[in-house]
């Protein structure tokens, strides 16, 4: 009797939608458990964002605090070198960034921070999202950021 059940609550879960792919897995794990908040100075805008609970941006948040120089990137994207590789331990083939994301690189070993929407990239994994402040990479120069931890719920 437990194995009917079993099957039936399997089919209904998949029917009506709460069986999750391997990509809704990964966003979900990359909302996070643990809300960690980001703040990123730009000159004199201070820009707020919430990373993700998984391995690669756990270990971006090591390196915290941070400054960094971001390059502009094909008028989509501020790129800059990391210190050190990051991990990409459990991550997914790659991301569909949109604006606001901020990811690694994991070929180049770089942090990118979208300000317009890109198309999926393989090796592009999310580990955050600007929650407001957006305006500030929306620039054409290159800028020196600071990146600090400044809370966890």
């Amino acid at each position: 009797m437990k194995a009917i059940v079993t099957v039936l609550i399997l089919l209904l879960v998949t029917s009506t939608g709460f069986a999750q792919s391997e990509d809704l897995k990964v966003k979900e794990s990359e909302r996070g458990v643990q809300h960690m908040k980001l703040k990123i100075t730009v000159g004199d805008e201070i820009v707020m964002a919430t990373a993700y609970d998984n391995p690669t941006s756990r270990d971006f948040l090591s390196l915290l605090p941070l400054t960094l120089t971001l390059k502009d990137y094909e008028s989509t994207e501020k790129i800059s070198d990391l210190p050190k590789k990051l991990s990409t331990k459990s991550a997914p083939a790659g991301h569909d960034p949109s604006v606001g994301d901020i990811t690694y690189y994991a070929p180049w070993g770089n942090l990118a921070i979208f300000y317009k929407d890109f198309g999926y990239s393989s090796g592009l994994i999310a580990i955050a999202k600007i929650d407001s402040g957006m305006k500030a990479f929306n620039v054409s120069n290159s800028m020196n950021v600071k990146i600090e931890l400044v809370s966890q719920n």
